[in-house]
């Protein structure tokens, strides 16, 4: 049995699909927001609040080996905030930049598809 194409149902025909991007910049932006505004904010201040406790316990336990194992545990979770901090704030550019990238595309095919000549402009109204 030989298959030359997917069942339509699959989206048979090509890369699936309906072959339009959709693209929301409102919601975009609106991601970009929330991540600006409550996820990073959030984030630094569970990361403090977590630094000031462990800190606390460490001072608590100095001299023991617990003690210095919280200490190097909060290095960790300290490197850990870093980055989560750092990948949310790409993320929030990505969203950003994507919004920008996307109306520039639009833009330029715009330009161009009306620069190509049709037999409708030659018609008076």
């Amino acid at each position: 049995m030989r298959l030359n194409q997917l069942p339509a149902d699959q989206g048979g025909g090509g890369g699936g699909g309906s072959g339009k991007l959709v693209s929301s910049a409102a919601a975009k932006t609106a991601a970009a927001n929330t991540i600006q505004t409550e996820l990073m904010p959030s984030t630094q201040t569970a990361g403090k609040h977590a630094a000031e406790s462990t800190n606390g316990a460490a001072s608590e336990f100095s001299g023991w080996a617990t003690g210095s194992a919280l200490k190097k545990m909060q290095t960790t979770w300290e490197g850990q905030v870093k980055t989560l901090m750092g990948r949310l704030g790409k993320e929030r550019d990505g969203l950003r930049q994507t919004n920008v990238t996307l109306s520039g595309v639009d833009t330029d095919r715009g330009g161009q598809i009306r620069k190509v000549p049709s037999g409708l402009d030659d018609i008076k109204s």
